[in-house]
């Protein structure tokens, strides 16, 4: 092959190769970008959700609302907290896992993020922090965190609390590159 025959497959090869760091480093901007704009839109359907409406969707095409406020300034974290905990509610921001106590009442209520989102502040929290939840009734419910353990979801359990508990849940570790996996970490923190 003649030498400036190579030109041109080099060409293409660094066309597509510059294609597709731009497509990656796009989508991964994409995600981020939701998270904050569902974030947004989930504020304003909040606090029609504190005005009295019952189930206020962000969107019309919503299978989700907002049914608490996550609040934990030492970390700048003001996060509203959904319905349920499937794979669409997660891309826009933590769940309650329904089979859980609601947020306030007596029992252990679970709440599930993603770690590269919105739950990626729980990597620094530590015994003794502070979070704060307020209910779709106006309620206000201080909790301190009292620990932090990493699970093997086949295997663990989150044990229902007699008291009012508070489990945040998010897979780990926090930085990996591979999605899912067997593990969790998971903060608890009791009422007081």
């Amino acid at each position: 092959m003649a030498p400036g025959m190579k030109r041109p497959y080099r060409a293409v090869f660094t066309a597509l190769l510059i294609g597709w760091g731009g497509w990656q480093l796009g989508h991964g901007v994409w995600i981020y970008a939701k998270a904050q704009l569902a974030q947004y839109l989930l504020g304003r359907a909040w606090e029609r959700t504190l005005r009295g409406e019952v189930e206020a969707k962000p969107w019309p095409w919503a299978d989700t609302w907002p049914i608490a406020r996550l609040q934990m300034p030492k970390y700048g974290v003001d996060l509203i907290l959904l319905a349920g905990a499937s794979g669409r509610t997660l891309a826009f921001g933590p769940g309650h896992v329904s089979s859980s106590a609601m947020p306030g009442n007596l029992g252990t209520t679970i709440f599930s993020g993603h770690r590269d989102t919105h739950f990626h502040f729980l990597a620094r929290v530590i015994p003794g922090d502070e979070l704060f939840l307020e209910a779709a009734e106006k309620q206000y419910y201080r909790y301190r965190v009292i620990g932090a353990d990493i699970v093997d979801a086949r295997k663990a359990t989150i044990a229902n609390s007699p008291e009012a508990a508070l489990a945040l849940v998010t897979c780990y570790p926090f930085d990996t590159m591979v999605p899912g996996g067997p593990l969790r970490y998971i903060v608890t923190a009791a009422r007081w």
